[in-house]
């Protein structure tokens, strides 16, 4: 029997063609997702991670295209040839966006519409892919919320977005997310607007709710923290290309690209003396800008470790150093992939 992963992501390149020049904003991304894991993408803002789900899904805004690449997808580890999604048309796409692949976004304010109540947005996602009748739509939408562990979901049900804190609320997008029983869930940033303690209740619930609903998971994030709690594989994105990827263990503990490493000495850590403890160790400079990237490796002027001028003159190819690892830095030439 052949056995696809759910989905597959092979060179996809999303390009914004602005009047001062073109974007490279997603560029030559690569990665698999196999059924049941969860893959964390991280990286600064501005790397591309979210555009990259938005092409997934076809939903990069204009000046946007996406204009190269292939995304299948295999929704059932069954024989048979996994569909592009980049090649299906408008009608079959929305059949797919929402129904098997739901997206939760970074704010449920600007995500949720203002004007309808929450029972009704969610009720709406089902009308829009099943005919059922408002009664079951109604207690379909009842379920979920009690499901996502919304108190009192009969009152919830005809609340408005900003009666809800911004806990709720983001339960809510959740919610809205499951309620068609999609095989992938997108999380972009889904706990970033929330401080800590609520933080960690969504992860909890992200993490029971994969398991009872038997999800695969996209899991975006600036945060090595919470992709550390959350994911089983870790694509590093920067300046629009993944620059590491593999296991989260493998990633965070021995990370091969100085980007990655410079991402992990950021962070607070246990055991230092006490004025070393809250001295974080930042990467100088910021995320070039996508209209001029340099024909090299784009992290090369705030890199830590360069190799002279090979880092910032010659294209940088994915290597495979070691097994199940992938890093896109001139230290691995010798190890590029065929």
């Amino acid at each position: 029997m052949s056995v696809h992963p759910i989905l597959t992501v092979s060179h996809l390149k999303t390009q914004f063609f602005t009047p001062s020049g073109l974007v490279k904003a997603v560029d030559d991304v690569s990665f698999s997702l196999e059924r049941g894991k969860t893959l964390g993408i991280v990286g600064e803002s501005g790397s591309g991670k979210s555009l990259t789900a938005l092409s997934i899904l076809k939903l990069v805004p204009p000046p946007g295209k996406v204009v190269e690449g292939q995304v299948l997808y295999s929704p059932d580890n069954v024989e048979g040839d996994p569909d592009d999604l980049m090649r299906l048309p408008p009608k079959e796409m929305r059949k797919i966006r929402g129904r098997e692949i739901s997206m939760i976004f970074q704010e449920p304010m600007t995500a949720l519409n203002p004007v309808f109540t929450i029972g009704n947005q969610i009720s709406e996602a089902i009308h829009a892919h099943e005919k059922v009748s408002r009664r079951e739509a109604k207690d379909r939408t009842l379920e979920i919320l009690r499901s996502v562990t919304i108190p009192s979901p009969e009152q919830r049900f005809d609340d408005y977005p900003h009666q809800l804190s911004g806990g709720l609320r983001q339960r809510a997008m959740i919610a809205m997310a499951l309620v068609t029983k999609p095989k992938l869930l997108i999380a972009d940033e889904p706990t970033t607007a929330l401080d800590v303690t609520i933080q960690a209740q969504v992860l909890e619930l992200l993490l029971d709710l994969k398991e009872r609903f038997h999800l695969s998971l996209i899991f975006i994030s600036h945060d090595l923290g919470v992709i550390a709690r959350i994911a089983d594989l870790t694509a590093v994105m920067y300046a629009g290309k993944v620059i590491e990827y593999g296991l989260t263990s493998e990633v965070l503990s021995n990370p091969l690209h100085p980007y990655t490493a410079g991402l992990l000495r950021s962070l607070p850590r246990t055991g230092q003396a006490s004025k070393e403890k809250y001295r974080l160790k930042s990467i100088p400079g910021s995320v070039p800008d996508l209209q001029n990237t340099p024909v090299g490796c784009a992290f090369q002027p705030r890199c830590l470790d360069q190799m002279g001028d090979r880092c910032g003159t010659i294209p940088i190819p994915i290597s495979s150093p070691v097994s199940g690892r992938q890093v896109r830095c001139v230290k691995y030439e010798s190890t590029r992939n065929s």
